[in-house]
């Protein structure tokens, strides 16, 4: 069971406003007895305001009558119809020296195998510049004997993910991973 949001705050308000004992209690806001039996003294957490868990979705109102007139019941949290929250993944705040050298490789590979992908979007890929992209394609990189296209992924420069969205945004067609796989085995 996940904790419910502000657990000693819940703690306070079930106190004041139901006949749940404080076993009950512990065991919905993961506290322990003697810290609930502790608030409800009002030796814990003073002054601090009460967080109604009926009001944010938490508890219902039946669930509370239920376990009131039984103390072996325990309460059961509601269950959110909220959507969970997806992390997006913005590409790596600092890039380490030894992955700086690999954007070039990375920007090679994108320009040969996704030639319609627009720069803006490689930029946001790779994590580099429109003067780094302009300099690989033109092969005028100060290191452009040295770069090989390798593929971004597995240099770790983006999640595969995201290539496949700006691809599929681009309007170009995604790839099926036996053929990634036969694409990254090409690379000299």
């Amino acid at each position: 069971m996940t904790q419910p949001l502000m657990p000693k705050a819940t703690a306070i308000w079930l106190i004041d406003n139901t006949a749940l004992t404080f076993e009950q209690i512990a065991e919905f806001c993961q506290l322990h007895v003697l810290e609930v039996q502790a608030i409800a003294d009002g030796e814990v957490s003073i002054g601090m305001q009460g967080f109604d868990p009926i009001a944010n979705g938490q508890l219902s109102r039946a669930e509370i009558e239920r376990c009131a007139g039984d103390t072996t019941l325990r309460l059961k949290q509601e269950k959110s119809e909220l959507p969970k929250p997806v992390t997006k993944y913005k590409g790596p705040k600092y890039v380490p020296i030894s992955k700086r050298g690999d954007k070039p490789d990375g920007i090679a590979w994108l320009l040969k195998h996704h030639p319609e992908l627009k720069d803006s979007q490689i930029a946001k890929l790779v994590g580099t510049t429109k003067d780094t992209i302009n300099k690989v394609r033109d092969r005028t990189h100060w290191n452009s004997q040295n770069i090989t296209a390798r593929h971004p992924v597995l240099l770790g420069l983006c999640p595969h993910q995201d290539l496949e969205q700006a691809v599929i945004k681009a309007g170009g067609q995604t790839v099926s991973p036996e053929a990634q796989l036969e694409s990254i085995s090409e690379v000299p």
